[in-house]
């Protein structure tokens, strides 16, 4: 696996490349840069969202996961910039428990790029187990114009 850090408002980011697809996003540090192709553009485009949200992501990404997992987030990249969903509208959409959603939403492997944060409780924010927890959730939302909703 090849890796990048990215400084981002919301603390640095690692991007993990494995055969040629975005596998990982986290906050953290890594000691490597391997600045293959795919990282540099993924590192541009991580960098131009932070700048401005409307430039959005067009990057190969794969969840390594469990198929139920892979459905979550596939939802959650459906999402359009500036909306949400709650965890109800996505557990009606795939058939399962609003808890398996928050449990999904939890496990998404690539996080900012798998929009997870525009995923909110049916009677506030839910969760967010990025760094920074829900401030940061509450920041991404307001960077994508979406803190209207949040009222």
């Amino acid at each position: 696996m090849r890796q990048t850090t990215v400084e981002t408002p919301t603390g640095p980011m690692i991007l993990t490349e494995q055969d040629g697809a975005i596998v990982r996003a986290a906050w953290g540090e890594c000691d490597q840069d391997d600045g293959t192709p795919l990282l540099r553009r993924a590192a541009a485009q991580l960098t131009a969202y932070f700048e401005d949200p409307a430039e959005g992501f067009d990057l190969p990404l794969r969840v390594e996961a469990s198929e139920f997992q892979q459905k979550v987030c596939a939802a959650m990249l459906a999402i359009p910039l500036g909306e949400t969903r709650t965890y109800g509208d996505l557990s009606k959409e795939l058939g399962v428990p609003a808890q398996a959603i928050g449990q999904g939403c939890g496990g998404n492997p690539i996080p900012v790029i798998i929009p997870c944060h525009r995923v909110l409780g049916a009677n506030g924010l839910g969760g967010f187990s990025g760094e920074g927890g829900v401030e940061t959730k509450v920041w991404l939302l307001k960077h994508e114009r979406a803190a209207g909703l949040l009222i």
